[in-house]
């Protein structure tokens, strides 16, 4: 037997899946619950009390007697009187024993009896199983119950989220703001004290409980009743924390009520991102929908054919019948007349039965009816926009907007909390407080460094959002922004009056217009990475008052319209004088002539790819510095000649083999800057001493073996730079560079140095000769009164002048040296050379240093500022 608790189970679903549970589903749960006890209990009599009874039939007896032995089998027979039963006993005799009777009544059930008086109950139950399987198919399908339990998970969890409250409250207090005549005025604050405090709406009352069925916890009977009460008390809470307060004001787009912790913050972002991934799963397919529909279908189908064979068996459920076993030797007797004991019980129960399945039957077909009626593949927000609230909720479509349709069954209140975290808005909303919170003012200056200009720099990398406080650091001149996808540069700007230079590195950001006239007016350099061309902004074409403008990406896309179309919107920029292309460039762009009155400084860094056409610097007259870097040039460029106002060449980082074309460069007479470092230079020829303007000569790693001694006829020359190459002597003439300031020959294969070069080199500030195969040092080298540096590590060194005691200058680390060299020299020269320098004087000495890790080591200014005094001189 089966008790209630075991019935009761197996008809419940879990409490989690009760907001999917339409009122037809419910009702129809409980009518099958109904039929499986009727079932159970028509079930249980036949087991406990099935039975009939038989008597013999007498075919000689009167009718009389037939009537009189019949009597008492019929259904409406009476019990004999009290009277009639005093007096002596009538009737017919048998002549049968007990266990004859009991063998007819077991013979006579089985073959008189109908299957469906036996069995009937038996099929009831089985169907009644059925149908609990058909109503919680969908909850189980392998393609629909994971689905399911994700979007309920999902649901509990938006309900759960102090957002939800924080969003539903603001759109209520907007929609309040909307619907306020002008001339109501807002609640008072005693108004405010008076209301009663409920449920803010933070917990789902209905999730939190149907989320433990498992502890046996109930649903509530008011789940919609709390959650409008929780709208209510959110609004409530709204207006009044609206009130005036002491407390600072919160800045523009922050919501009412407190501001949320990190950690509420942080799990209302991943929830934004689990429904945005939920959503992009559920939309692609329909497969719950499918399975519910069938799911309806088979409902009703065996609704029609459990009624097309129970209401005919129903009549045939009767108390007497008629059995003729072939028993005569036996008993003596051909034929019985029987009765079954439970033919009107069981007629009711299977009659009960039937008017269940039939009212099963017709929720199943409202249900079809609700299905193809109304389209639930597709799911609108309209009544939250018509309400004014959530305006930019998507609609949905599929196997979503199915289960929404499903929950609104239940409450419609639960779409609108999922429709917190599929607004646009809303998340916006979140993040610029979650940015505020976490990207405060003080954390943002405490990021603040300093560049090698000395300048405030400030990095900011794959942040969602430009944080608000930014705007406010008016000291900032450099703001670097990187991988930040949604990038706003507001009105607030104009706060940030230091700011002059902005790189933006694959970030493409967008300008307000407030923001884009700040931006005119003071952005001087703009330094942009990207991918394509596309990608540039338009707002950058629109700075007029552009001073420099880096470009790093592949501007040259199929077909050339990415490049034309940044390129040759250069013409705009009025102002620029530094252009900076970095990507695989085929030639030199002819839209650089759109540009060319004001540009003063190009550099192209080609990648490695090579540049075929040089013909675009033609028209680059007025063009003073050069620059371009692996560009796979092997000779030098006859464009060149051109650009008479050059005055710094670099073609670093190429495949120059021979420099034969140095004597067209003599027409360049500005020319003052040359560096051809990093390419596979053999020889420098003696035509270099038609470069008379040159102040700086980089040749560092490339293949040279020989000096020529027209090199150091170049009077004016201030750097010379030989590091990296095969050079194993160093010719005497270098004595004649009297200006010479700094000279690297690190890397070499020397041997010695020629003592002329301290004898004739005394503007010498920097020497470098490590890692070379020097035995000694000259002693000429005492004579270089303003050297600051004095690098011999890595030679074959035994010992070091004493002279090097009259270089006052070397003290304080200016002299690079193994240890134990040091100790070559006598005590009084180590104590001096070992001395801190002064801190008045190294200073400055270090600011006019000329820089030997860049080219050029100063700004157009400067350099043209530095020549006019030098030619001069």
């Amino acid at each position: 037997m089966f008790s209630l608790s075991e019935l009761w189970s197996v008809g419940e679903r879990p409490g989690r899946y009760k907001l999917l549970q339409p009122w037809w589903e419910v009702f129809m749960d409980y009518l099958v619950l109904l039929m499986l006890m009727v079932s159970v209990l028509a079930s249980t009599l036949l087991l406990s009390r099935d039975g009939v009874v038989c008597v013999p039939v007498h075919s000689h007896s009167s009718k009389n007697s037939t009537s009189l032995s019949a009597t008492p089998l019929g259904p409406d027979a009476q019990p004999p009187s009290p009277s009639a039963s005093r007096g002596p006993a009538t009737g017919i005799r048998t002549n049968l024993d007990y266990q004859q009777y009991l063998y007819i009544s077991q013979v006579c059930y089985q073959e008189a009896l109908p299957w469906f008086s036996r069995f009937l109950p038996y099929i009831t139950l089985l169907q009644s199983l059925l149908l609990v399987a058909g109503g919680c198919f969908w909850f189980h399908f392998p393609l629909t119950s994971a689905r399911i339990e994700h979007f309920l998970a999902i649901l509990a969890k938006c309900c759960e989220s102090p957002w939800t409250s924080r969003a539903l409250s603001r759109a209520a207090r907007q929609d309040g703001m909307r619907g306020r005549r002008p001339e109501e005025e807002p609640p008072t604050t005693a108004a405010l004290a008076r209301r009663p405090s409920l449920d803010s709406g933070t917990d789902s009352s209905l999730l939190v409980r149907t989320g433990s069925a498992s502890t046996g916890t109930q649903p509530s009977p008011c789940a919609s009743s709390l959650s409008r009460c929780s709208t209510l008390s959110s609004l409530s809470f709204t207006e009044h924390a609206s009130l005036p307060q002491t407390a600072p004001v919160a800045p523009e787009g922050s919501g009412p009520g407190p501001i949320l912790d990190r950690s509420d913050g942080e799990q209302a972002r991943a929830l934004f991102e689990r429904v945005r991934r939920f959503r992009g799963h559920c939309e692609s397919s329909d497969i719950i929908y499918k399975v519910y529909t069938a799911q309806t279908v088979y409902k009703v189908l065996e609704f029609v054919v459990i009624l097309s064979y129970s209401v005919p068996l129903l009549g045939y459920i009767s108390f007497g019948h008629s059995c003729q076993p072939l028993s005569y030797t036996l008993t003596g007797y051909h034929a019985f007349q029987c009765s079954h004991s439970l033919a009107s019980v069981l007629r009711k129960m299977m009659q009960a039965y039937v008017c269940l399945v039939g009212l099963y039957g017709l929720l199943g077909i409202y249900t079809l009816f609700w299905i193809f009626h109304k389209s639930l593949r597709q799911y609108s927000f309209r009544r939250l926009r018509d309400a004014g609230s959530m305006l930019d909720a998507p609609d949905l479509c599929n196997d979503l907007a199915f289960l929404l349709h499903m929950t609104d069954q239940y409450d419609p209140l639960l779409a609108q909390r999922l429709s917190v975290f599929l607004s646009p808005v809303s998340e916006t909303r979140l993040m610029e407080e979650n940015l505020e919170r976490r990207w405060n003012a003080s954390r943002l200056r405490a990021m603040i460094t300093s560049d090698h200009q000395g300048r405030s720099l400030l990095q900011l990398v794959a942040v969602p959002r430009l944080p608000p406080a930014l705007f406010t650091l008016s000291q900032l001149e450099v703001l670097k922004l990187e991988l930040i996808g949604e990038a706003k540069l507001t009105a607030q700007i104009s706060n940030m009056t230091a700011l002059r230079e902005l790189h933006l590195y694959h970030c493409s950001a967008a300008v307000e217009a407030g923001a884009l006239a700040v931006l005119q007016e003071r952005l001087e350099s703009l330094h942009l990475t990207f991918t394509h061309a596309t990608e540039i902004p338009g707002w950058v074409y629109s700075l007029r008052g552009l001073q420099e403008l880096h470009l790093s990406g592949h501007m040259w896309s199929e077909g050339g319209m990415g490049r034309g179309r940044a390129l040759g919107s250069l013409r705009l920029l009025r102002h620029l004088r530094v252009l900076s292309l970095h990507g695989a460039a085929p030639r030199v762009p002819a839209e650089l002539s759109e540009v060319a009155g004001s540009l003063v400084r190009l550099e192209i860094h080609n990648e490695g790819a090579r540049l075929l056409a040089l013909t675009g610097l033609r028209r680059l007259e007025g063009l003073m510095e050069l620059e371009l870097r692996d560009c796979q040039l092997e000779r030098l460029p006859s464009a060149l000649l051109a650009l008479p106002g050059l005055r710094c060449l670099d073609l670093a980082h190429n495949g120059l083999r021979t420099l034969e074309e140095l004597l067209g460069l003599q027409n360049l007479h500005r020319l003052t800057g040359l560096c051809l470092a990093h390419n596979r230079v053999l020889a420098l020829p003696a035509t270099v001493a038609a470069l008379r303007g040159l102040e700086l000569l980089d040749l560092a790693h490339n293949h040279l073996r020989r000096l020529p001694p027209a090199l150091f006829t170049l009077r004016r020359l201030r750097r010379l730079l030989l590091a990296g190459n095969l050079l194993d002597e160093l010719p005497a003439e270098v004595g004649a560079l009297a200006l010479l300031a700094e000279l690297d020959l690190s890397g070499n294969r020397l041997e010695s140095l020629p003592g002329e070069l301290g004898a004739g080199c005394a503007e010498l500030r920097e020497l470098d000769v490590a890692h070379n195969s020097l035995g000694c040092l000259p002693p000429s080298l005492g004579a270089l009164k303003r050297l600051l540096r004095l690098d011999v590590r890595g030679n074959n060194l035994e010992e070091l002048p004493v002279e090097l005691g009259c270089c006052a200058r070397l003290r304080g680390g200016g002299l690079l040296v193994e240890g134990w060299l040091l100790h070559t020299l006598p005590h009084h020269v180590q104590d001096f050379l070992q001395q801190p320098r002064s801190p008045s004087r190294p200073s400055s000495e270090a600011n006019s240093r000329p820089n030997s890790d860049c080219f050029p080591a100063f700004s157009t200014t400067q350099w043209s500022f530095l020549s006019a005094v030098e030619s001069r001189i």
